[in-house]
């Protein structure tokens, strides 16, 4: 497991595939990061599936209305449709690279429309640049991202079986 430097800014994420750190970057999307950590410490993201798996691009995940497995409104053909109960986001574009292992938040065609949903790179995506909101970058465990089952829409989807803030673990 990687150093965790600042456990407050650190997410501890235990997938079907193993265990993946990230680091939070609150000063470059604070309202994002604030969003996971808050989303996080409810246990919403816990036991979410993996929904659109592309390789060579990214792993989908955080539709925490319909891809919690054991949700009431969990529905496989419909994840990746909805997010949370909270309002969507103000995007907090940045110059940061989608480079392998970083963190960023899924939306629809409306640049302010972020809520729950985020992907991991599992390879550079320089052409997201500045159109998605960068909130993490993976410091451990990228190898457990790399196992992921591939798929749009995913049969029998990894899932996320907990996210906790490192300070709370």
């Amino acid at each position: 497991m990687a150093e965790i430097k600042d456990p407050e800014n650190t997410l501890i994420m235990e997938t079907t595939k193993g265990q993946v750190t990230i680091e939070l970057l609150p000063d470059l999307a604070p309202g994002h990061v604030a969003r996971i950590k808050e989303l996080a410490r409810e246990g919403a993201y816990d036991g979410v599936v993996f929904h659109r798996v592309i390789d060579g691009f990214m792993a989908q995940t955080g539709d925490v209305k319909f891809g919690k497995s054991d949700g009431a409104s969990f529905d496989p053909r419909r994840a990746g449709m909805g997010g949370s109960d909270k309002p969507d986001l103000k995007a907090e574009f940045s110059n940061m690279n989608h480079a392998r292992g970083t963190c960023s938040m899924a939306r629809s065609q409306d640049p302010n429309s972020a809520n729950s949903q985020f992907f991991i790179c599992f390879d550079d995506a320089g052409f997201l640049n500045r159109q998605y909101t960068v909130w993490g970058q993976v410091t451990s465990g990228m190898e457990n991202v790399d196992k992921i089952k591939r798929g749009e829409p995913v049969a029998d989807p990894d899932k996320i079986v907990s996210v906790k803030v490192a300070a709370d673990a």
